[in-house]
């Protein structure tokens, strides 16, 4: 007879947005929370959006890019948020669709927020994803009433991510000014991850289970097969991936996942939401006054940058 698994230690850190010394001060503090040989073979899942609103995008990006030389035993699972899509569609890293139409077809759903949204017109734009034109752009409403705050430079808020780099918010100028190593990071980032075999504590117990991880979730009454399959192959002639940009539509696990006790853990939501086997782990969303936040399975602890430890 085989041995049953053994329960192993899974990190997911949230959205990180620009911040890097909430990304540093949270990975010191991982490393003071967990056992030394766990964190040094841990598997360590980054939920996506490492880019836009904080200031240091680049250094968010050399520190994440940096941490398989630094922590070889580690292994590193790096998702695409929607930001990083957006990011990486700008500087044409994306994979063409699949059935070979042009990235300009997938504008026509969403033309009549253009004017508005003010979408990057510049070098490069004819055959450029739609969310790398929104992410460039500059939006001519400046004020978010929905946060209360003002945009910087796009929808997106990238303004911060080009400064990053060197060069000012829409200029074309950013595709030379991002190092070869950055291209490469965001072109290989996956738009899913499974796991088996992940334990999690529960009010029954522990529970072995499978595990995954997306940036905003799976919609909820749509083929969940069908759903992976496209995240897997990073389709890109969708315009808007649900999966990675949806709010309500991907907030609760889909029934037949939950028929068969499977963990999803998501960022992108601006919240900590851990109900059941359902993991939202943002309580940033990229704002400057609230923390990074990471959980650790199977414990279910959730440690934060801000977290004041004893030493």
């Amino acid at each position: 007879m085989s041995e049953p698994p053994k329960a192993r230690v899974v990190i997911c850190v949230g959205d990180i947005h620009g911040f890097i010394t909430k990304l540093q001060n949270l990975w010191s503090n991982l490393e003071s929370s967990i056992d030394r040989s766990q964190f040094e073979t841990a598997t360590v899942i980054f939920l996506g959006d490492y880019c836009d609103r904080g200031p240091d995008t680049r250094r968010v990006i050399d520190f994440l890019a940096a941490l398989p030389s630094r922590h070889p035993r580690q292994r590193h699972v790096f998702l695409c948020g929607n930001h990083d899509l957006a990011f990486a569609a700008f500087l044409r890293l994306l994979p063409p669709p699949s059935d070979g139409s042009a990235f300009s077809e997938g504008w026509r759903e969403y033309e009549g927020s253009e004017a508005r949204e003010g979408w990057f017109k510049g070098e490069g734009y004819e055959d450029m994803h739609l969310q790398g034109r929104r992410w460039s752009g500059n939006i001519t409403v400046k004020f978010n009433t929905a946060k209360g705050t003002e945009y910087q430079g796009s929808i997106y808020d990238a303004g911060p991510t080009f400064e990053s780099y060197g060069v000012p918010h829409g200029s074309s100028d950013l595709v030379k000014a991002v190092p070869d190593e950055h291209k490469k990071f965001l072109a290989d980032l996956v738009w899913v991850h499974e796991e088996d075999d992940v334990f999690v504590n529960t009010g029954d117990g522990v529970k072995c289970c499978k595990l995954i991880a997306v940036h905003a979730g799976l919609v909820k009454g749509a083929d969940v097969k069908e759903q992976l399959k496209l995240l897997k192959a990073r389709d890109t002639r969708v315009p808007k991936v649900e999966a990675l940009s949806g709010r309500k539509s991907v907030w609760d696990i889909p029934e037949e996942l939950t028929a068969s006790g499977t963990i999803v853990v998501s960022g992108h939501h601006a919240k900590l939401h851990v109900e059941d086997l359902r993991l939202i782990i943002d309580e940033g969303g990229g704002y400057k006054d609230k923390p990074v936040a990471a959980i650790i399975l199977p414990s279910m602890k959730i440690i934060r940058d801000t977290d004041v430890l004893a030493k």
